[in-house]
C-alpha cells in the first residue's frame, strides 16, 4: 500500500546570479514498511527533499501525498499537526531538549499535542531502545549513540506515517552507528515502519531495502537492494 507520493518536485532559490535549483522534478512513491535510502553527494539535493517531505520547507512547484494528504494543501495549523503526527524526524545532531529528561523527550511530540502516552508502547520502545536505566538522565548525561537513541524513540511515539532520518550516524562512531542502523531496521520490521534515511555513505543504504540516488537536484537511479 502507498504511503508517499512525491509528483514532479522542484525547489529553487535566489534569482539571476545566485539562482540554485536544489530540486529538478523529482517524482517516485513509497509503500508502507519499506525502508528507503536516499543517497548523494553533498549539494545533491537530498536534504532539501527530507525537509520538504517532513513539511519543514515547501517546493517551489509539485506535490507530496503522504497517506493520500495532499501535504502543501493544508493551511499553517493543520500542516503543524502533520508534522507533529504524521512525520518522525530523526537528525545527525538529535535535537533534543537540554532541559528535558530522556521520558520527556521521548513522549514531547505527544505533550505538544495535548495527547497522553500510550504507556504500554512507551515502556516497550525504552526497552528495545535500551534506555531503561537512563531513563531520567538530561542529554547533556549521555552518550552520542544514547542520545540518538532517544531521537529514535522520540521520532517513534506518534506512530508517524514516515519516519525521516538526516543522515542519522553522522555523527556517531562506527560502533554507535552500527547500533543505530540496527534500531532503525529492528522499527522497520517490528512495528512496520516506512523509513526513508538521508545518507551520503554506500554502505550504510545498503541496509535500506531500496536506493534512490539523487546526483544536481534529479533522481539517477532507483533501485531494489533485497
Amino acid at each position: 500500500m502507498e504511503i508517499l507520493r512525491v509528483e514532479n518536485l522542484c525547489k529553487t532559490y535566489g534569482k539571476n546570479e545566485t539562482f540554485v535549483k536544489a530540486l529538478d522534478g523529482i517524482s517516485f512513491s513509497v509503500n508502507k514498511g519499506e525502508f528507503v535510502a536516499v543517497v548523494g553527494a553533498s549539494g545533491s539535493g537530498k536534504s532539501t527533499l527530507l525537509h520538504i517531505l517532513g513539511g519543514v520547507d515547501k517546493p517551489s512547484s509539485g506535490k507530496v501525498y503522504v497517506d493520500n494528504q495532499d501535504v502543501f494543501k493544508l493551511n499553517e495549523s493543520n500542516l503543524a499537526v502533520f508534522r507533529r503526527r504524521q512525520v518522525g524526524l530523526i537528525y545527525q545532531f538529535y535535537n533534543l531538549i537540554p532541559i528535558l529528561n530522556v521520558e520527556e523527550n521521548i513522549t514531547l511530540p505527544l505533550l505538544l499535542d495535548g495527547r497522553k502516552p500510550d504507556e504500554t508502547y512507551l515502556n516497550e520502545l525504552i526497552d528495545t531502545l535500551g534506555l531503561r536505566s537512563r531513563i531520567k538522565h538530561l542529554p547533556n548525561e549521555l552518550s552520542g549513540g544514547q542520545q540518538q537513541r532517544v531521537s529514535i524513540g522520540r521520532a517513534l511515539m506518534n506512530r508517524p506515517a514516515v519516519l525521516l532520518a538526516d543522515e542519522p550516524t553522522g555523527n556517531l562512531d562506527s560502533k554507535a552507528s552500527k547500533e543505530i542502523i540496527e534500531l532503525l531496521k529492528l522499527s522497520n520490521k517490528r512495528y512496520e515502519q516506512t523509513i526513508i534515511m538521508i545518507t551520503h555513505d554506500q554502505s550504510l543504504a545498503l541496509n535500506a531495502d531500496r536506493i534512490i540516488t539523487i546526483d544536481d537536484g534529479k533522481i539517477v537511479s532507483d533501485k531494489k537492494v533485497r
